[in-house]
């Protein structure tokens, strides 16, 4: 990709540049992972990221070009900022739905691809997309990089850039260099206290509550035991069977795509296990089911679910009730099991706000959408506050402790 009007523009220093890397590796690993701060999720890490590529998951032959913009600053040229974008040939694995834009493009004679996505692969978790290393004004940074993704689409006379499930900062500085808002939502789950997974069931409400305990006995019945395997619990052996877990899915989906490759797995087994959480479902020694987490900072990520058999409420008690006793277990304060499902909802995981924010080039496509997107906003905050109304967890027990 073309990076002219990037590559050594100045900053506030005169020693400053941005420059487009079309490697994840080409960036030391340490430097990367210096950007990042504690409560970022495990998918901005260098490890997950250079797997994505490493494995042949996200490249430019899968439709996922890496151009990651960088700011270095200094004689020594030292990473100060960075974030990690995409050229897109299509819009699959994003998560943030625009191909009605796209047909609509394509209708009005628009060339709508390829894209620039700023984001993570085939991941819809919410977090920061404009990475800034400490000691550097983040206002500035978010500034330098928006500019920068907007000139980038300019210079190669590309149809959009999305920055999908970005930070709120991120969006109201992307908002200034007009970019328009989409809202959307997920369901997750919160620790508010509990010690024990009946003070969950406690906290449902009771038609819910005797749902779950139905569908959790149902597994005794099957003959299943459900563990939870994380860290170096994880034997290596288990990373082929899951990347099997993987393709399951995808098999029995007429939709499904397989976006990663069996040496995704295998880099995770040897650079990632001390943010992975396995788990299974076995019958005896037999591997019957199991679902692909990551976990860091307090928070469960619910990725990959998969099954050998299809056998009645295994999916709810494999990929939500074991995993929130997990949490429980570990002190994790929030469960996010992915996109989509109003079953999640039943089952006590309330409605979260989520941003992405989205550059059109075209002055008429973009007017287009920002009036979709009004009318859509209006939808999504309605839905939310129905969502937490109708909760179907009870309200916590006010507290004992009087204020002084």
């Amino acid at each position: 990709m073309a990076s002219k009007g990037d590559k050594g523009k100045a900053l506030a220093d005169d020693h400053a540049e941005i420059a487009i890397v079309e490697r994840l590796s080409d960036i030391p690993r340490d430097d990367w992972n210096a950007l990042l701060e504690p409560a970022d999720s495990p998918f901005l890490d260098w490890d997950w990221l250079a797997a994505m590529e490493e494995s042949k998951s996200a490249t430019r032959a899968t439709g996922w070009a890496p151009c990651h913009v960088v700011v270095r600053v200094g004689p020594a040229r030292r990473l100060a900022a960075a974030c990690p974008l995409y050229l897109k040939s299509h819009s699959q694995g994003e998560f943030v739905f625009d191909h009605g834009w796209a047909d609509a493009a394509e209708r009005a004679g628009i060339r709508y691809f390829p894209k620039l996505v700023a984001g993570v692969p085939f991941t819809p978790h919410s977090g920061r997309r404009f990475l800034v290393a400490p000691g550097h004004d983040r206002a500035a940074m978010l500034r330098t990089l928006g500019r920068a993704i907007v000139q980038l689409c300019a210079d190669n006379k590309l149809s959009s850039v999305h920055v999908n499930f970005c930070a709120d900062d991120e969006a109201a500085a992307l908002g200034e260099l007009g970019f328009l808002e989409r809202l959307g939502y997920q369901y997750h789950w919160r620790n508010t206290g509990f010690a024990t997974f009946d003070d969950y069931l406690a906290q449902l409400k009771s038609k819910r509550r005797y749902a779950v305990r139905h569908e959790r006995g149902a597994l005794d019945e099957q003959g299943l035991i459900v563990r939870a395997l994380a860290g170096d619990e994880i034997p290596d052996a288990l990373f082929g069977p899951m990347f099997k877990i993987y393709l399951s899915t995808l098999e029995k989906l007429y939709w499904g795509r397989q976006y990663l490759t069996r040496e995704f797995f295998g880099l995770m087994r040897d650079n990632f296990k001390r943010h992975l959480c396995f788990v299974c479902a076995y019958r005896g020694r037999e591997l019957v089911a199991g679902t692909f987490n990551v976990e860091k900072a307090g928070v469960l990520y619910g990725r990959y679910w998969g099954a050998f058999e299809d056998v009645k409420y295994l999916h709810f008690n494999v990929c939500y009730y074991a995993a929130i006793e997990h949490c429980i277990a570990r002190g994790n304060q929030r469960f996010e099991p992915g996109a989509g499902g109003e079953y999640k909802w039943l089952r006590g995981f309330d409605p979260a706000l989520t941003r992405s924010m989205h550059y059109l080039a075209h002055a008429g496509l973009g007017k287009a959408v920002g009036n979709f997107l009004t009318h859509e906003r209006r939808e999504v905050r309605a839905w939310i506050a129905e969502g937490h109304e109708r909760s179907q967890l009870k309200p916590p027990p006010p507290s004992n402790v009087e204020s002084e």
